[in-house]
């Protein structure tokens, strides 16, 4: 059992939390305030009641999973946890400022990680006392069904933290794992976002219409689904601040998001979490 602190209870940070109690580890998400872990509570009792429905875990199990779950709005009450992983919205700054917080609040033997998708490491950890106890440790969405986890050290993070880090995600709670440097998009997104980015750009030109860009992608490269409605599942606004620590980056133009990524987002239409993106899910 780990003592473990998820730091966001959205979707990844819910996530992360219900695979880590369904492992049976104690959990304490921290929010801003009571809505917001009301919210994330709820997230999680979703997706455990879900999981029973299929089959896939028993009430008593559930049950279980949830009595190791609570919930604070207090940074003190991570305290005592022997890793910390934030899931924060993917905005460098505020990442930044909340590992110094984290870093007076939590034992200097703690692990601090982030899931950052594209920032690197190194620029995380800058304002912790001890940077190489931070690490990168990136999970998939949705977390309970995604078998990935990149698991990225920066120039500075300790052999110690690393080996943790990856024992803990591979051997605990059952995930597979793969090791990257610290620049920005890691492995997984240094590859994918760009490709995500000319469709939405092969779109945006009229080149070809949503539905024959996804189904060209679909059954012609035997993708489980097109690039487009990818980007509604990922949420256009995470597609957006990934091209744009990407583009900072590395300052190549493919990287730059397309003006109709950034109108979309500028509207609202942030994929399937607002009801609409390049496709309508209102209905």
């Amino acid at each position: 059992m780990t003592l473990l602190g998820v730091v966001g209870g959205g979707t990844m940070g819910a996530g992360i939390a219900e695979v880590a109690v369904r492992a049976g580890d104690e959990v304490i998400v921290l929010e801003r305030d009571q809505a917001a872990a009301d919210a994330a509570t709820a997230r999680i009792e979703k997706s455990l009641a879900r999981a029973v429905k299929s089959g896939k875990l028993s009430d008593d199990d559930s049950g279980a999973a949830l009595g190791r779950l609570r919930t604070t709005t207090s940074i003190t009450d991570l305290g005592d946890r022997e890793l910390v992983i934030e899931a924060l919205p993917e905005i460098e700054s505020l990442k930044i400022g909340f590992f110094a917080d984290l870093d007076k609040a939590t034992s200097p033997e703690a692990i601090l990680a982030t899931n950052t998708s594209s920032i690197p490491i190194i620029r995380v950890a800058k304002d912790v006392a001890d940077p190489s106890r931070v690490v990168g440790v990136h999970f998939f969405n949705p977390v309970p069904v995604m078998p990935l986890v990149e698991i990225i050290s920066s120039l500075v993070s300790s052999e110690h933290a690393v080996e943790t880090v990856t024992t803990y995600a591979r051997d605990h709670l059952g995930k597979r794992t793969i090791a990257a440097g610290d620049r920005g998009g890691f492995v997984v997104n240094a590859l994918l976002v760009p490709y995500l980015l000319s469709a939405i750009r092969m779109c945006e030109s009229g080149y070809a219409t949503k539905e024959d860009i996804d189904t060209g992608m679909v059954n012609g490269c035997a993708h489980p689904m097109g690039p487009l409605a990818l980007c509604d599942t990922v949420g256009l606004d995470v597609i957006l601040d990934v091209s744009e620590s990407l583009y900072a980056e590395f300052a190549e133009p493919h990287l730059a998001a397309p003006p109709l990524l950034r109108r979309m987002v500028d509207a609202g239409f942030l994929g399937k979490k607002s009801g609409r993106g390049f496709y309508d899910y209102s209905r």
